[in-house]
Parts: C-alpha cells; sequence; structure tokens
C-alpha cells in the first residue's frame, strides 16, 4: 500500500501544505507526536483554534458526557448548552445578543448580511475591510480583503465591497462616507503578520463611524477569547466595536463560531431570515463553555503573562541580532517576530529542535502557543528561536 502521503495526493484536492513532521498520531496538553515517533512542542495550537491545548480533560469529559445525550438536533429545538454558552459569551464581552456559526468565514458572512440589513431601508450596503486583512475564503470575506493570492481567479466579487489601502487616517477619511454601512478590522491582523491597528486610527474610525452612521465589525477570530491577555484584541484600543465575530478557539477543538452584537442590531434579523444547519452545534457548545471557563479563572491572565515573558525576550534577542529580526510585536499569545529575511530557515531549525511554529506575510514567525503555556515550554520556545537566530548570524 503507498504511504499517507501518497494516498492522500489521490484521494484530496490539492490544496494544502502540510507541515513537514510526518502524520500525526497523538496530540495533548502542548505537544504533538508524529508516526516517527518524534514529540514536538505546538506553538501554533491548530492556528489558535486549541487555546487549552490538546485534548484538554475538561473539554473530553464534556463532550464525552454529552454525547451520551445527542449529537445533533437542529435549531428547530431549544438547547440548554447553547443557551448557556451565549450567556457566558455575552457576560464576559458585555454584548447583548449572540448567533452561532460553524465557522470564522460564516460569522463573518453573517456579520456582512446583518450590517446590510440595518441599513437596508437607507440603501446604505458599502462594506469596507483594511487592505492586507485575513477574513476568511467565502466570497463575503474575499470581497473585503486585497491579498491577490486569496482573491485571483475566483472574481466577480460583491458589489459595494472593497478595502481602505492602508491605517493612513486620510485613507480612512477618504475611503468611508454616507453610503457606508460597516467597516471590518481585525484588532490584530493575524494572517497578515501580527499587525495591530494603530490607536490614533481606531480612534478616527470611532468618530467617523458616528460621523457617518456607518457599524464598527471587529474579526476577533484569531485574537479574541483571551489569547491577548484581555477577553478580546479591540480592548487593547480602547474602542467598542458594534458587532464582533469569533471562532477558532472558542469551540475548544470543535468547528464553532460566532457573531456578537447589541440587542437593537441583532433584531434586524428575525425568523427565516439568516440561519444554519449546524452551527452551533451542542458537542461544540459544551467544549466552549469549558474553554470560557479556564480562560476566564485562569488562562487569559496566563496568556499575558507567558506572552510578556516571550515577547521581552525576543525583543532582547533583536536587540543584539538586529541584522536578522526586523521586529517583535503583538499581545499576550498572539507574536510575531518579522526577520529581514530567512524566516523559513529559522521555522526549518525550530522543526529540527522539535518545535512547531509558522511563518506568514513573508517573514513573520507567527506565535500561537496554547494558552495553558508554561514557564518551561516559553523558555523552550525562546531558546529554540535563539539557536536559529545564532546560527544565521
Amino acid at each position: 500500500m503507498a504511504n499517507l502521503s501518497e494516498r492522500e495526493k489521490n484521494s484530496f484536492f490539492p490544496t494544502y501544505e502540510r507541515l513537514p513532521i510526518g502524520a500525526v498520531t497523538r496530540a495533548e496538553g502542548v505537544h504533538i507526536t508524529t508516526d516517527a515517533g518524534k514529540t514536538y512542542l505546538d506553538a501554533i495550537a491548530g492556528l489558535g483554534v486549541n487555546a487549552l491545548g490538546h485534548s484538554h480533560p475538561a473539554i473530553v469529559e464534556a463532550i464525552r458526557e454529552q454525547a451520551g445525550k445527542y449529537l445533533h438536533l437542529s435549531n428547530l429545538y431549544l438547547q440548554e448548552p447553547q443557551v448557556q454558552l451565549a450567556e457566558k459569551l455575552e457576560r464576559m464581552s458585555g454584548f447583548e445578543r449572540t448567533f452561532f456559526t460553524n465557522s470564522g468565514t460564516e460569522a463573518v458572512e453573517g456579520a456582512i448580511k446583518l450590517a446590510r440589513k440595518v441599513f437596508s431601508s437607507e440603501h446604505k450596503a458599502e462594506v469596507l475591510g483594511i487592505a492586507n486583512g485575513f477574513h476568511g475564503r467565502t466570497y463575503g470575506p474575499l470581497s473585503v480583503m486585497d491579498k491577490l493570492k486569496y482573491r485571483e481567479n475566483f472574481g466577480p466579487f460583491l458589489s459595494d465591497a472593497s478595502c481602505i489601502p492602508s491605517y493612513d487616517v486620510d485613507a480612512l477619511e477618504a475611503a468611508v462616507s454616507a453610503r457606508t454601512a460597516a467597516v471590518i478590522i481585525e484588532p490584530i491582523q493575524g494572517e497578515g503578520g501580527i499587525i495591530e491597528v494603530p490607536v490614533d486610527f481606531a480612534r478616527a474610525l470611532a468618530e467617523l463611524a458616528k460621523k457617518h452612521n456607518f457599524l464598527i465589525i471587529a474579526d476577533e477570530i484569531q485574537s479574541g477569547i483571551g489569547r491577548t491577555g484581555k477577553f478580546f484584541g479591540y480592548e487593547h484600543l480602547g474602542m467598542k466595536p458594534d458587532i464582533v465575530v469569533c471562532a477558532k478557539a472558542i469551540g475548544g477543538g470543535l468547528p464553532l463560531g460566532a457573531i456578537l452584537s447589541r440587542k437593537e442590531i441583532a433584531e434586524v434579523f428575525k425568523a427565516g431570515t439568516h440561519g444554519t444547519t449546524f452551527g452551533g452545534n451542542v458537542l461544540a457548545c459544551v467544549a466552549g463553555s469549558v474553554v470560557l471557563d479556564l480562560v476566564e479563572k485562569s488562562y487569559m491572565s496566563n496568556a499575558l503573562s507567558e506572552g510578556t515573558y516571550i515577547k521581552t525576550n525576543c525583543e532582547t534577542l533583536q536587540t543584539k541580532h538586529p541584522n536578522s529580526i526586523r521586529e517583535v510585536r503583538g499581545h499576550g499569545l498572539m507574536l510575531g517576530i518579522e526577520f529581514t529575511s530567512n524566516a523559513k530557515q529559522v521555522q526549518k531549525q525550530l522543526f529540527d529542535n522539535n518545535i512547531i511554529a509558522n511563518v506568514t506575510a513573508g517573514e513573520v514567525l507567527r506565535l500561537l502557543p496554547p494558552l495553558i503555556f508554561e514557564r518551561k515550554h516559553s523558555d523552550e520556545l525562546i531558546d529554540g528561536i535563539k539557536e536559529a537566530v545564532e546560527t544565521m548570524d
């Protein structure tokens, strides 16, 4: 029989470039083990999904208990785990209403629909993203993104949707108008290279939203649920959006996303105007409740302390190797190290030292460790990066 890699090539669409570590046979806590018998420190946590690490016992037990009751009913039925998770989200975020989805891109699609519905009587439909952003791969998100590698040969996209070209306040003022229904921002761009919205831009955006009467949508799919040391990334900016979309970490490893908004915004949707078959699946919701409980109790503060420790050490490394490291940025356990070149070489050496990280936006080593990282794990990651950088010089 052909090996697993060859079998995959004969079965799958050729859309994924797998990490060169072999096939995963087990993942537990902050570690991943492969069929070669090697165990890796995981510093990307399923691209930000596994906030409590892999197979957290409390999540596994919650799923097991719920699976003994039922797996799926659809949204025709009232279900306690859905309501419980929504109540926790609303208490922790300050929003008033929740709509569950299967994924982040579906949450963005729903948020775009919601914003357009709010202003439908005024015939305002324009939705704007920010250059270099990433919101998903369906047509709504793609329409407010500008990166060619995601959009090329997939058009035409939604009308009345485009991008503000930069975080320049003058560019923002020129882009928005009385036609604008919403602007969607990532408080910290993840796929874009861990780029934070400048505070002056966020302040100007809030002022212009009042002036032109449009909504601000915060995409917290990667930066939310405690990863930055605050529950949502926008809290670092001193702003409050009208709508928030989240996913990834919220499901504890199962597919789940959510749209949060104020009551008066949510109520423009009526029964049948928007929906989903699987969104809010009960297994994902019970897992999500465990995530929120533990993030609130322990791991949001841990993300702040361990993230600060890693960032400070990487900034010290930058001062020693300014020709290799251009910048260290981010909050909590959402960090990016931008190299002048050879970020892929650093990633490869980390692999060789049994550490998994990934490279995005050209030369940015992206770090998204599980929020359960302990100091020994942070030290192992720092030492691995240090060794790779010293080898480069």
